[in-house]
């Protein structure tokens, strides 16, 4: 018997003031995999996302989530169902520690008027945990790198509970060692939580490396969809960013990255 997937998109469309900005995009996302969502820019990934949160509205088509209708989803459910990252850069002022911050993430199951539900202080402090960030917990979000902030995000996601994680490019704007501590964070969750990861990246080798499979987004169309072992081929590529590119191998993975041909400009 196939497993009903936990996202189902189906011929979803949007235009925003008279421009079509996503046309027909459809994928099925089973549950416990991972996703990553390419293309180039202005291609429509971080809108998909949205419209999947309903913070786009006036979307056409049909999202199923765990085989229901998005749009029968009150607010609160679908914050049970569903966790959403954003990019960690931006100069948002939290006024709050780290343990305020994720404990936010439990929003959705409080009770009346507020009340707090028996499992928040286990999942609060469980998050923080799988984060690794126990050392932060006081301090305040604007005194934190962004690198720091974005495990913070992704402790109240996890905390919030939700099967399926949603995030917009995750390690825009991170070093080198913040970028390689969220992937690995990010594959932890999956891993050891069973947590369902759709990710926009425009990063072809974070999808190498991610693994699972691969939505290739180009003018707000959906122009391929596979394995990400099958996205380092020339034409595949070339046919989702109209260029060229050359191939690398990780001598200690074997794993096949890629970056964009060009000249060398000489010194």
């Amino acid at each position: 018997m196939m497993m009903e997937p936990a996202l189902a998109i189906n011929s979803l469309s949007l235009s925003i003031r008279g421009k079509p900005i996503l046309r027909g995009v459809s994928a099925n996302v089973g549950a416990g995999e991972v996703w990553s969502i390419i293309g180039p820019n202005g291609a429509g990934k971080s809108t998909l996302l949205k419209c999947l949160m309903r913070i786009h509205g006036g979307w056409t088509g049909k999202v199923l989530l765990r085989g229901r209708d998005l749009a029968v989803f009150s607010q609160r459910e679908l914050a049970r169902q569903v966790a959403y990252v954003p990019q960690a850069g931006g100069n948002q002022a939290f006024p709050f520690t780290v343990r305020e911050y994720v404990r936010l993430g439990r929003y959705a199951w409080s009770g009346f008027f507020g009340s707090p539900h028996p499992e928040d202080a286990t999942r609060v402090e469980n998050a923080i945990e799988r984060t690794d960030i126990g050392g932060l917990a006081q301090r305040t979000l604007d005194t934190l790198s962004g690198g720091e902030r974005q495990k913070v995000f992704l402790a109240a996601a996890l905390a919030q509970g939700s099967g399926l994680l949603l995030l917009d490019e995750p390690a825009a704007f991170l070093d080198y060692r913040h970028q390689a501590e969220v992937a690995a964070l990010i594959r932890r969750l999956n891993q050891d939580c069973g947590v369902t990861i759709v990710s926009v990246t425009h990063d072809v080798n974070a999808a190498l490396q991610a693994g699972g499979q691969v939505l290739a987004l180009r003018d707000g169309e959906a122009v391929w969809n596979g394995r990400a072992d099958d996205l380092a081929d020339a034409n595949v590529l070339q046919s989702i960013f109209e260029t060229d590119f050359r191939f690398l191998e990780d001598p200690s993975t074997g794993l096949r990255l890629v970056v964009p041909q060009g000249e060398r400009i000489s010194a």
